[in-house]
C-alpha cells in the first residue's frame, strides 16, 4: 500500500513594487503597444496575479498617469532653468528632448494624450515653461496662454509622426521615414491633387527634424510678438 504524496507546499508570494509595474508597462508599449497596457497584461508581463497591481494602482487610467510621470520625468528641465541661454533656444532644448524621449516610445505618445496630465513631474514642466516665458517678457495670462500653444504644436507635431509609424517599436531613422512618405506621395494623381504633387518632396518631410523646428520657430515667433519687455 502507497502511501500519498505529501501536499505540495505553495511558493512564496512574490513582492512587486510600483515602479516594476510602471516598467512593466512600458516594456509592453514597446513590444505590443497602447493596447496592450492593461491591468491584466502587466499581471501577466510580471508573473503575477492582477490583484498584485491592483494593490498600487486601483485601475488602468492610474497606471497611465504613473507611465506619463515617468516618462516627464525623465525630461531634462535644466535645459530650461539655464537663464544664460536665450529663452528661445530653452524651448528648442525642451521641445527636441521630449520628441526625442516620446518617439522612443511611440504607444505612449496616445497614453500622453488620453488623459489629464497633471502629476507632480507634468506640472514641474509647466511650471519650468511659464518661468521661460516670463523670461521672454509675457504676462502671467499671456504666459499661461503660450504655454498651452507650445504644449499643443509640440505634442500634436510628435502624435502625428507616432501615428505614422508601423509598429510599437522606436521610429526608423527620419531618412527612411521621409524616403517611405516619398515613394507614397508619388502615387497620388497629379490631374486631381496637383498642388499637393507640386509640393511632394516637402510634404514628404513633414517628419524631419527640419519641419518639427520649423513649426515650433512659426509658434516662437508669434509669442515673441506678445512680449512687453
Amino acid at each position: 500500500m502507497t502511501q500519498d504524496a505529501p501536499p505540495a507546499k505553495r511558493g512564496r508570494k512574490r513582492a512587486v513594487h510600483e515602479e516594476e509595474v510602471v516598467a512593466a508597462a512600458i516594456r509592453l508599449l514597446g513590444t505590443r503597444g497602447a493596447d496592450a497596457v492593461s491591468i491584466r497584461g502587466i499581471a501577466a508581463e510580471l508573473g503575477l496575479a492582477p490583484n498584485a497591481v491592483y494593490t498600487y494602482f486601483p485601475d488602468r487610467a492610474a497606471v497611465v498617469r504613473a507611465v506619463v510621470e515617468h516618462l516627464l520625468g525623465e525630461t531634462d528641465l535644466a535645459a530650461l532653468s539655464s537663464p544664460d541661454t536665450p529663452w528661445r533656444d530653452r524651448i528648442h532644448a525642451l521641445a527636441t528632448d521630449l520628441r526625442h524621449r516620446l518617439l522612443a516610445h511611440p504607444g505612449a505618445v496616445h497614453l500622453l494624450l488620453s488623459g489629464p496630465m497633471d502629476g507632480p513631474n507634468a506640472l514641474a514642466l509647466g511650471e519650468a515653461l511659464l518661468t521661460v516665458l516670463a523670461d521672454a517678457g509675457l504676462d502671467p495670462t499671456e504666459a499661461a496662454r503660450a504655454s498651452y500653444l507650445l504644449i499643443v504644436q509640440v505634442l500634436g507635431a510628435i502624435a502625428l509622426e507616432a501615428a505614422e509609424l508601423p509598429s510599437p517599436a522606436p521610429a526608423p531613422p527620419v531618412d527612411e521615414r521621409i524616403a517611405l512618405r516619398r515613394e507614397q506621395l508619388r502615387s497620388i494623381p497629379a490631374d486631381h491633387y496637383p498642388r499637393t504633387v507640386e509640393a511632394a518632396d516637402t510634404i514628404a518631410r513633414f517628419v524631419s527634424d527640419e519641419q518639427y523646428a520649423w513649426g515650433l520657430d512659426r509658434a516662437l515667433d508669434g509669442i515673441a510678438g506678445r512680449a512687453t519687455g
